[in-house]
C-alpha cells in the first residue's frame, strides 16, 4: 500500500522560509512532488507533520489555514488515485501515483487557481487585494450555484450570462465591471501558465470604467468642516479630525492612516510606505496634524493614531470597522455644512488634488505628493471633479450672444 506524507525541506539560510512537499512511498520507492508553499521553521511541526498556527495575529493565521486546506486538498486527491489504482488489482509503480496526480493537475478549475492567487496576495500583505479577489470569485460562485468551472471552459458565452445575472440582481455598471476586470485578470494569468487558451472571452461584457462623480469638496467647504464646535459630540468630532488630517496630509488614504506608528515621525518629519503601491512617502509636519494627534494619543500604543487600539489582535478587523463608523459617521457631518454631495474619507483625498490643482501646481507634483504611481492616475481623479470651471466656460461664451 502506498503512504502519502508531507514534509518540509529547510533553506540552508538561517530563519528563510523552507518548502513543503509530498512524500509518496510505495514498494521501497520515494517520490516527491513540489507543493510551491513556503513556510517558516516556527511555522511546522516536523514531528506531526502540520502548521502551527500562531496565537495572536490573525494575518498569517489567514494565509496558513488556507495553506492547510489546500495541503488536505491535495493529499485526498492522491489518496483517491492510490485507492483507484489499488481497486483495479493491477501492478502499478509509484511513478504511476505522481503521472496521476500531474495528469488531474493538468486541467485546473477557476475557483482553485484564484484560491492560489489570493493566498500569495495575502502572503505579500496585499490584504486589501486579496479581499476583492475573494468578493469576485464569491459573486462568480454565487452566479454558477457554487459549481466549479475549468478555466479551459471559460468563453464568452459564460461571461455574458455572469454579466446578465449581475444586471438581473441590480447590480451597479462600476461593480459588473470591477468583477469582470478582475476575472479578466485571473483568465489572461491562466494564459500564461498553459492552463487555458486564449479565447477573448470578455470581450463581449463590459469591462469599462464608468466617469467617477464629483468627489471634490471646496475650501471653503473644509474650513466649515475644520470649524464645526463638536465638543458636545465627542464621536462625531473624532471623525472630522480624521478627515481633516487625511486632508492635512495630502491626501492620505485611510490604511496607510490607520498603519501610521510613532516612530514614523521623527525630526519633524511623517514618513511612511504606502499600503497600495509600496512607495515611501515624506511629509513634512505642520502643527494642524500635531493638534490632532495630541487630541487622541494613546501612550500604550505603537500607533499615532487612535485607529487601530490594539496592537496584534485582528488589526485589520480594526481597520474595517473604524472605516465603517467614519464613513457613516460623515454623513452627519455634511449635513451640518450643508453638503449634498456624499462625504467619505475618500472625498478628502480627491479634495486636496483638487485644491491643488486650482492653485496651478503641477500635475506632476500633485502626482508625487498623492503617491499615485503614475500621472495618469492623477489624471483620472482631477477629471472628475468640480464642473464650476466649465460653467464659467459656458457662460463667457453664452454672454457673447
Amino acid at each position: 500500500m502506498a503512504s502519502v506524507k508531507i514534509k518540509i525541506r529547510h533553506s540552508v539560510v538561517e530563519d528563510k522560509e523552507g518548502v513543503l512537499y509530498y512524500q509518496i512511498t510505495h514498494s521501497r520507492v520515494v517520490r516527491q512532488i513540489k507543493t510551491g508553499y513556503k513556510l517558516f521553521p516556527d511555522e511546522w511541526d516536523c514531528d506531526l507533520s502540520k502548521i502551527v498556527l500562531p496565537v495572536l495575529d490573525e494575518n498569517p493565521k489567514r494565509y496558513l489555514l488556507l495553506i492547510h486546506e489546500r495541503l488536505q486538498s491535495d493529499k485526498n486527491r492522491l489518496s483517491k488515485i492510490i485507492n483507484a489504482l489499488d481497486q483495479k488489482g493491477i501492478f502499478y509503480t509509484v511513478d504511476d501515483i505522481v503521472k496521476g496526480y500531474y495528469s488531474q493537475s493538468s486541467e485546473v478549475s477557476l475557483c482553485n487557481f484564484m484560491e492560489d492567487i489570493i493566498l500569495k496576495l495575502k502572503k505579500l500583505d496585499k490584504i486589501r487585494t486579496s479581499e476583492t479577489y475573494t468578493a469576485a470569485l464569491n459573486s462568480f460562485m454565487r452566479f454558477r450555484n457554487n459549481e466549479d468551472v475549468m478555466l479551459n471552459e471559460i468563453d464568452s458565452d459564460l461571461m455574458e450570462a455572469y454579466e446578465a445575472y449581475l444586471t438581473k440582481q441590480n447590480i451597479g455598471m462600476n461593480t459588473i465591471s470591477f468583477y469582470m476586470r478582475i476575472l479578466r485578470a485571473v483568465y489572461n494569468r491562466a494564459v500564461e501558465k498553459g492552463f487555458a487558451f486564449l479565447r477573448y472571452p470578455f470581450k463581449q461584457v463590459y469591462t469599462g470604467t464608468p466617469k467617477t462623480i464629483k468627489r471634490a469638496i471646496s475650501l471653503e467647504t473644509l474650513k466649515q468642516i475644520k470649524e464645526l464646535d463638536l465638543n458636545f459630540n465627542p464621536k462625531l468630532e473624532y471623525v472630522r479630525d480624521m478627515f481633516m488630517f487625511s486632508f492635512y496630509t495630502r491626501g492620505m488614504s485611510f490604511i496607510d492612516m490607520a498603519y501610521l506608528r510613532k516612530s514614523d515621525l521623527q525630526n519633524g518629519m511623517l514618513s511612511y510606505k504606502r499600503k497600495k503601491t509600496g512607495q515611501k512617502l515624506y511629509i513634512k509636519w505642520e502643527n494642524c496634524m500635531q493638534e490632532i494627534v495630541d487630541k487622541y494619543q494613546i501612550t500604550t500604543s505603537l500607533y499615532l493614531l487612535p485607529i487601530i487600539k490594539h496592537s496584534n489582535i485582528d488589526e485589520r478587523r480594526q481597520y474595517k470597522n473604524a472605516i465603517f463608523l467614519i464613513n457613516r459617521k460623515l454623513k452627519e457631518v455634511a449635513k451640518k455644512v450643508d453638503l449634498s454631495l456624499p462625504l467619505t474619507m475618500y472625498v478628502a483625498r480627491h479634495s486636496w488634488a483638487s485644491i491643488a490643482q486650482s492653485k496651478n501646481i503641477p500635475i506632476s507634483v500633485i502626482s508625487e505628493g498623492m503617491g499615485h504611481d503614475s500621472e495618469t492616475t492623477t489624471q483620472i481623479y482631477l477629471a472628475s471633479l468640480d464642473t464650476a470651471v466649465i460653467d464659467n466656460a459656458n457662460s463667457l461664451i453664452l454672454k457673447c450672444f
